[in-house]
């Protein structure tokens, strides 16, 4: 079984800065962090205790003689139940898992307000105020198969940055995140630059970053991440003909040591 490793420091951080906006609760939250940690190792225990008793039933169901039908129901009914329970431990850590990397809680009113006007009136951006989520559609933010950002993309990303500069958004990280669709790329200059869709989608993460460095946004705020085709928002269109609403970069305002 794969050891799962989380950043247990984020969920709670983000309970106490997002409810109480106060950073000096950070050492109380570490104490809490780690009995959240603990719980993921005990659930993480239980589902490999879990499948060890799958393997095991299962191993007796193989074997079970054919003529024995109730043995047989039973051993089945024992199996489904086991089952059950190991599908449910592991949806709980991926709930827990998602919590920890991007958060899910909202954020203060004011930044969150400041936010969703900055996104009113603009085409190529969204907000979504439940996870602190602002997203740029990359059809307009970059040409096909570029990573160059538009001026008036270039524009926007600045009005960004003065929000997470101020008093509100700076006691916050950023997560810069690219997607694409599922469509190959095929001129080969721009192979060249961008092998993959993992590649491109990296790179126009990095493309937003340096935009956000030249407003002084502080690196050690930022990171990127670069997720290509692999998650997508809606289903691709059939035969690699893409889908808009894949190619885009999401920018998750996260608590500070993300």
């Amino acid at each position: 079984m794969r050891t799962v490793k989380v950043s247990a420091l984020f969920l709670m951080c983000a309970f106490v800065v997002l409810t109480n906006g106060c950073a000096p609760e950070l050492d109380n939250l570490r104490i809490q962090n780690e009995t959240q940690q603990r719980r993921i190792a005990e659930l993480e225990s239980d589902l490999q205790s879990t499948r060890l008793k799958f393997a095991q039933v299962q191993r007796g169901l193989d074997t079970a003689d054919s003529r024995c039908d109730i043995a047989l129901d039973a051993l089945q009914e024992k199996l489904d139940a086991l089952k059950e329970d190991s599908d449910k431990k592991k949806a709980l850590i991926a709930t827990m898992r998602q919590q920890l990397l991007y958060g899910g809680a909202e954020l203060p009113v004011e930044l969150s307000t400041m936010l969703e006007d900055f996104a009113k009136g603009q085409e190529m951006v969204t907000y979504d105020s439940s996870r602190g989520i602002v997203k740029f559609k990359s059809d307009l933010l970059f040409e096909r198969g570029s990573d160059k950002v538009a001026s008036a993309a270039v524009k926007s990303i600045g009005e960004l940055c003065t929000i997470l500069n101020s008093e509100q958004g700076k006691k916050f990280d950023i997560i810069i995140a690219g997607h694409t669709d599922d469509l190959r790329i095929s001129r080969p200059a721009t192979r060249e630059r961008h092998p993959t869709n993992w590649h491109l989608s990296a790179h126009r993460a990095i493309s937003v970053l340096d935009i956000m460095t030249n407003n002084k946004i502080t690196s050690e705020r930022m990171s990127i991440r670069g997720f290509g085709e692999f998650r997508p928002i809606v289903p691709n269109k059939p035969n690699k003909k893409g889908e808009p609403q894949n190619r885009r970069v999401e920018i998750y305002i996260v608590p500070q040591g993300m």
